[in-house]
């Protein structure tokens, strides 16, 4: 029966995996989403949202900084499933580029 923390160190391991082998754009994908995310929070929490717990006095930022971090292991899953795409379609962009960005030599 496996624990919490295994199942934790299952998921940091295949994100650390995957950052070896896409190296910046895995970690350009997990802080893309890391200030989505606490982007979202701070305005929920300026529009009205009442986190509890420690968020409650922490401030708006602070407690937005808090929520986002209790959403990590969910963040890095979302990472995981997200990066193969998001570097299928950087692969796409830039052989799209590559071909199309040569100029005519000698006309």
């Amino acid at each position: 029966m496996g624990t919490l923390s295994d199942w934790w160190s299952s998921w940091r391991g295949k994100y650390e995996a995957l950052v070896e082998e896409y190296g910046w754009v895995a970690i350009a994908t997990y802080f893309t989403i890391f200030f989505g995310t606490w982007f979202g929070f701070w305005v929920a929490i300026r529009t009205g949202y009442e986190p509890g717990g420690t968020a409650a006095s922490a401030g708006t930022i602070g407690g937005a900084y808090l929520a986002t971090k209790v959403t990590q292991p969910l963040r890095i899953g979302i990472t995981i499933v997200l990066l193969p795409g998001v570097v299928r379609i950087k692969r796409a962009i830039q052989a799209r580029t590559a071909t199309g960005s040569q100029p005519d030599q000698g006309r």
